[in-house]
């Protein structure tokens, strides 16, 4: 089964600290992970960003909605057990535990209206961009689906921008970002663009170390149509006329199977980025764009309190 809701996960939850007893979060991410069925994928199934896994950031939330709410006390960072009114709740065993639920608790609404007086669902409900992360969505992952929402608008206007540039600009636009990668040092020592009269299938060169010890060449297609076979057998012809073994084709568009197919079959390396990785790459390394906003998320430093 996928991985459940955060608020799926509170009943569930609420019945493992019914023993009584202190348990770690190591603890309810094995056994709940065992109540729903995951499987060892489903467990380590990441967040988008990367930084942690779905299953704990649901499993941990879970948690710590039920902690506001009075029902779990937490002793110490990561270690939880369930309080007076906790068992009451869990001797009732619901079946179902939501953020609606936890409002008739006191500690829960405090929580709730000291974080600007917006449950996390009002604050979806405002802002349409962010329903499809779902009303029972972690903080973590509504902030994380607002930042793909805007990412997604900005490389969709970027990669526009980008097909409307003049094409020897585009080919200086590609040199710019390899060197942003970290091939061949400066600037100017690292790469140039080979004037288009006299390229011979060949826009850029660049090299691929600090020293010079090699190169490679680049093709750069401000296409609006599906690069194929034969635009990629071109280009590793133009190679071989300069006894070149590896090659970067990058187009604006995107490349039909069969050019997939043919570049991972022959001698010589070639790599192929379409416009959708092209503008992944140009944001990481900050080509035609720049930094908006910087939120930064703090946490709470357990070191800092202990005896």
């Amino acid at each position: 089964m996928p991985v459940p809701e955060f608020n799926e996960i509170k009943a569930p939850a609420i019945q493992f600290f019914a023993d009584g007893k202190s348990h770690r979060l190591a603890e309810v991410f094995e056994t709940l992970a065992k109540h729903f069925n995951l499987t060892e994928a489903e467990q380590n199934e990441m967040l988008p960003s990367g930084t942690q896994r779905r299953w704990h950031n649901r499993a941990n939330w879970a948690c710590y909605d039920l902690f506001r709410a009075g029902l779990l006390d937490r002793p110490k960072k990561g270690t939880y057990i369930i309080t007076e009114l906790g068992k009451k709740v869990a001797a009732e065993k619901p079946t179902a535990i939501d953020r609606d639920y936890l409002m008739k608790f006191p500690g829960f609404v405090e929580f709730v209206q000291k974080t600007n007086n917006k449950t996390v669902e009002e604050e979806a409900a405002q802002q349409p961009e962010l329903v499809s992360a779902g009303k029972s969505a972690t903080p973590q992952e509504i902030i994380e689906s607002a930042y793909k929402t805007i990412q997604s608008g900005v490389k969709s206007e970027l990669l526009g921008l980008v097909k409307k540039m003049d094409p020897y600009r585009f080919e200086e636009l590609v040199v710019e970002l390899l060197v942003a990668m970290g091939y061949g040092g400066s600037r100017e020592e690292a790469g140039r663009v080979t004037r288009a009269s006299n390229d011979e299938g060949i826009d850029g060169v660049i090299n691929e170390d600090r020293l010079g010890l090699d190169v490679i060449y680049i093709q750069a297609k401000r296409w609006q149509q599906s690069v194929g076979r034969k635009e990629i057998q071109s280009f590793v012809g133009a190679l071989a006329g300069q006894q070149a073994h590896k090659g970067i084709f990058i187009t604006t568009s995107e490349f039909a199977d069969t050019a997939k197919s043919y570049a991972k079959n022959i001698s010589q390396k070639v790599i192929l980025i379409d416009g959708d990785r092209l503008t992944d790459l140009m944001i990481e390394h900050n080509i035609g764009v720049a930094k908006s906003h910087a939120y930064e998320l703090k946490r709470i430093d357990s070191d800092y309190f202990e005896e």
